[in-house]
């Protein structure tokens, strides 16, 4: 007897299993990429936000100096023999102590981490501002290779220890010792922010 075709139905059987098989393998060829897409994209973000980071931090810097230079200019031409510290940040762009026009600032900077054009202020002897530090919360990137006026932010764990202040020398001072403004408002804020942090979470 004459071997027939299989039966249509035999044969779509057999179809479809092979073509389920097929759909399987496709589906998980597609997740496998949608995952290896995922991890990169993850990676390159880390890697871009890094980036950022990094160049807050340099303008932090910048901003930085810019505000210490000012309040040097400040406390340095201050008339009638007395130096004294600026009172307020605004006293950095018009000082009012001058007849004429005396300017030590264009603006007041933001705080290129924060985002805000608010700043932290040391407190001089003679209550003035000697310098300005950052509000920011978290840990610098930067923690090395900073310059001789910087040097004191190696290894800093907190934005707020990058005190940008103009600390003197006084003549006669015993055994050189400097007349440094206080940092008391610094660290009452970095304890501030160690109690916000530890409480639930409210940029």
């Amino acid at each position: 007897m004459a071997q027939g075709w299989p039966k249509n139905g035999s044969r779509a059987r057999g179809g479809g299993t092979a073509g389920r098989y097929q759909s399987g393998f496709t589906y998980l060829g597609v997740l496998m990429l949608v995952a290896i897409m995922g991890a990169l994209l993850a990676a390159t973000g880390e890697v871009w936000s890094t980036v950022i980071r990094r160049q807050k931090e340099q303008q932090l810097l910048f901003v930085g100096h810019q505000f210490r230079e000012a309040i040097r200019q400040y406390y340095e031409r201050s008339p009638g023999g007395v130096k004294r510290y600026p009172r307020t940040l605004d006293d950095l762009l018009l000082d009012k102590r001058y007849p004429t026009t005396q300017r030590y600032l264009r603006k007041i900077y933001f705080d290129p981490v924060t985002g805000k054009q608010e700043w932290g202020l040391l407190k001089a002897p003679d209550e003035g501002i000697a310098g300005v530090y950052s509000l920011a919360r978290g840990t610098p990137i930067k923690v090395d290779n900073f310059t001789a006026p910087d040097a004191a932010f190696k290894g800093a764990q907190r934005y707020s220890r990058w005190q940008f202040s103009y600390q003197l020398v006084q003549p006669g001072t015993a055994n050189g010792s400097q007349n440094t403004p206080s940092t008391s408002d610094a660290q009452d804020s970095e304890d501030t922010a160690d109690d916000q942090t530890q409480a639930p979470a409210v940029q």
